[in-house]
């Protein structure tokens, strides 16, 4: 019978030593109290356990869209805090565009390009999924049967690259890579491409 009381008591302890951290100070150098007001609450949700959750729609990526203004806090705000950023800046048609990196561990996982608001975002990070289910790595096979009618060079870096407008979308396109030893300015064929990779997913206003 005298174990109830005495676990009450000791419920009661905990609570009170709960409570009481609040009202200490910065005076009490022994302790560093917990901050409520600096803590990002949204990372205690069971969704976010797992790292990221953030999804390309017609809408943009996670929070970050149309609307977003090209700023640090609103782009860190979108994309849940869960990317360290770095600013650019590159020449595009004669005038300075200014561009967001999007960092984990070091590597760039998205790329946000805009003037005053984003225009565009490059999605290079595996944990982030399309609309549809696409996530880089997936097989062009996976999603497309040919490239006509669906599929463009994609101007890049890589000269080979394909960009293909993801079905049903107007603004989401994937990118994919692979090998091809043929020449300058010729889509390789169906074939080739069933095996290429998806390395990036665009969405675009």
């Amino acid at each position: 019978m005298k174990a109830l009381p005495y676990s009450l008591l000791v419920a009661a302890a905990l609570l009170s030593g709960c409570a009481s951290s609040g009202s200490a100070t910065s005076s009490d150098s022994t302790v560093n109290w917990y901050n409520p007001l600096s803590y990002h609450w949204s990372s205690a949700l069971p969704w976010n356990w797992f790292g990221s959750s953030l999804t390309a729609t017609e809408q943009g990526v996670g929070g970050v869209g149309s609307t977003t203004a090209m700023s640090e806090s609103a782009i860190s705000d979108g994309l849940d805090g869960n990317y360290k950023l770095r600013q650019g800046m590159r020449s595009e048609n004669g005038e300075v565009v200014a561009f967001w990196q999007a960092l984990d561990e070091g590597q760039v996982k998205l790329q946000i390009s805009g003037r005053s608001s984003v225009e565009r975002i490059d999605v290079m990070d595996s944990a982030i999924a399309a609309q549809d289910g696409s996530k880089i790595g997936d097989a062009f096979s996976d999603k497309f049967s040919k490239a006509f009618n669906n599929c463009k060079l994609a101007g890049s870096v890589n000269r080979h690259d394909v960009e293909c407008r993801a079905p049903g979308s107007q603004h989401l396109s994937y990118v994919y890579s692979g090998d091809w030893h043929g020449p300058d300015g010729l889509m390789p064929s169906d074939d080739v491409l069933k095996s290429w990779k998806l390395s990036k997913i665009i969405w675009q206003r």
